[in-house]
């Protein structure tokens, strides 16, 4: 089994937690489960330096900016 990131947003908190799962798709499906409100913004595998090495507001902003 992987570990995977799994990136929400919870009543309009960003939040990121750590997942095994046998893929992406299951991890995503685990999480909502847990937190039904839940919108769930992004799911990668697990890295050695954490998930926060790429915010996601700089890719969000669009080039030029």
């Amino acid at each position: 089994m992987s570990e995977f990131t799994v990136g929400m947003n919870v009543a309009g908190v960003r939040r990121s937690v750590t997942v095994s799962a046998e893929d992406a798709l299951i991890a995503a499906l685990k999480v909502k489960h847990q937190e039904p409100e839940a919108t769930i913004n992004y799911v990668r595998r697990s890295n050695r330096r954490g998930d926060r090495r790429h915010p996601r507001e700089a890719a969000s902003q669009g080039p030029g900016r």
